[in-house]
């Protein structure tokens, strides 16, 4: 399971494996933590004290120092499972869904025609549909899409990057989410 990282303002910065965690713990690069502890890690034993190091690994980690600013108004990188994702496996044409393997990215606007490969020009369509819409304009093709595509905000791009999250995870991610999401209603919650 992995580590939810957060900078100490409480934004979201990465997901971390265990070890990775293990890492910031032990150099005491830890701010705070949420969530109760989902991982235990034991270390050698001290000679002195004859205790047993242990790191408690809480689901949710504040990393000390700053990052630029600028960082947060990157666009996440877009990619089929995570547009799969957040259009929830629908397809934008007939409303079906589909299992990923029977879904394609469909552009708007189709790139042969200048259209941008970007979370505001693609949608997720069948493979029927987008055969069937091919290089045309939707209003060519009469096939007008039931959704409109949207940038997914930063806590949304946590939860779209296709990992397992805890509760806790998915708790704090969610309250980061727009009213508005498609992602409201993810593992039940919502």
């Amino acid at each position: 399971m992995d580590v939810l990282q957060l900078d100490c303002s409480g934004r979201p910065q990465a997901w971390m494996t265990a070890r990775e965690a293990a890492v910031l713990y032990a150099t005491d690069a830890v701010a705070w933590t949420l969530g109760d502890p989902f991982k235990v890690l034991r270390g050698g034993w001290q000679r002195h004290s004859g205790l047993q190091s242990r790191i408690e690994l809480h689901p949710i980690i504040a990393v000390r120092g700053a990052i630029p600013s600028r960082a947060w108004r990157q666009v996440p990188t877009l990619s089929n499972p995570k547009l799969f994702a957040r259009d929830r496996q629908l397809c934008a044409y007939c409303g079906g869904q589909f299992r990923c393997d029977d879904l394609t990215r469909e552009h708007i606007v189709p790139t042969s025609r200048g259209g941008q490969d970007s979370w505001m020009n693609c949608i997720t369509a069948c493979r029927a549909c987008n055969g069937r819409k091919g290089s045309r304009l939707p209003e060519e093709a009469r096939m007008h899409p039931l959704y409109v595509p949207y940038v997914p905000s930063l806590y949304e791009d946590m939860i779209l990057r296709g990992r397992r999250l805890l509760a806790d995870q998915m708790e704090f991610l969610l309250a980061g989410v727009p009213r508005n999401s498609r992602l409201r209603g993810v593992n039940g919650t919502g």
